[in-house]
């Protein structure tokens, strides 16, 4: 029996939302929120009941102390969560549009999620892991990336399943071409995928959602690809199976930090009940609509680390919106 049913390696850093408020000089507010797609993957597996793990690195500042303090809370486990005492942890700032999509600005030059190498990586938290998850992320930069690649190589060796999700930032990348050399690499290594609407376009150059997934499914055999359309609900594609489900809208979405995390984690949870085999289509639309119900819920609140749904709000929500 593994210790854990999922550990996530990659970045975590501060999500510097604007709250919609001016300072008393007039000056525009952000709230802090902790955050980092691979953690808030994990914060919303915790909320289903699952035990998990971190791989990564932080600064040993206010905000990596703030970080590491955030994620154990959670109930996250932090063996593997190292403070770099050169290099300070990695701020974003999101912007948020009328509709609640949003931008990105990151300080990252380095970051200390960057500065991750292969020799701290705890191996035995992968060997004792039902499945690893990752990100390109921590591929934008070359040691990083050899770090990544030998976690990704050992959890292979140990049996766990490989869930991948590109989380594509183009600003963090020297070009864009290299972001999809990195993004063919985890297509190649996982046996989950899931990607948004930009991403396959990005990755197909087609915006046909249908037609994007049957060219990445015909070059790479990847069992389960789940396809997240924003307001257009998600799809799920399993063997000879497509099923589809429309979104939850609120009318009190502030913004969708952390919407494909929480989806993500439930994804993850429904392969950890079923098993990567043990899908028929009704068992999939089940997993779409809890995912997507939660994923409705973490919109209407910032950031999404720290405000991740309870599994029975998921349920009552679902119950409401029968």
């Amino acid at each position: 029996m593994k210790k854990f049913d999922v550990t996530a390696l990659g970045e975590l850093l501060i999500d510097f939302t604007a709250d919609g408020k001016l300072s008393s000089q007039g000056n525009q507010l952000f709230e802090a929120n902790p955050g980092g797609a691979p953690c808030n993957v994990l914060a919303m597996l915790q909320k289903l009941g699952r035990q998990t793990a971190f791989i990564g690195k932080v600064g040993n500042d206010s905000f990596g102390k703030l970080l590491k303090d955030t994620v154990q809370k959670a109930g996250i486990n932090t063996d593997n969560l190292l403070m770099d005492n050169n290099v300070p942890t990695t701020l974003a700032f999101v912007h948020t549009a009328s509709d609640g999509d949003r931008g990105f600005s990151f300080y990252r030059n380095p970051g200390a999620d960057m500065m991750l190498r292969s020799q701290e990586i705890n191996l035995d938290l992968i060997k004792n892991s039902k499945i690893f998850h990752f990100g390109t992320l921590s591929m934008t930069d070359s040691d990083v990336e050899v770090a990544t690649k030998t976690a990704i190589e050992a959890a292979k060796q140990s049996g766990a399943i490989l869930s991948f999700d590109p989380n594509l930032r183009p600003p963090l990348w020297k070009n864009l071409d290299l972001a999809k050399e990195k993004i063919k690499y985890g297509l190649s290594q996982c046996d989950i995928l899931k990607i948004s609407d930009n991403e396959i376009e990005f990755m197909t150059d087609t915006d046909d959602i249908d037609e994007g997934i049957q060219l990445i499914r015909k070059e790479y055999d990847i069992p389960l690809v789940c396809a997240t359309m924003g307001k257009n609900g998600s799809k799920v594609y399993y063997k000879n199976i497509i099923v589809s489900r429309e979104t939850f809208l609120d009318v009190n979405t502030v913004e969708t930090t952390g919407a494909g995390d929480t989806f993500m984690a439930c994804v993850l949870d429904a392969v950890l009940k079923n098993g990567l085999d043990g899908f028929d289509e009704q068992k999939l639309y089940e997993m779409l609509t809890f995912a997507n119900a939660a994923s409705s819920i973490i919109t209407t609140r910032r950031g999404a680390l720290k405000v991740m749904p309870e599994k029975e709000e998921v349920l009552n929500f679902l119950a409401e919106h029968k």
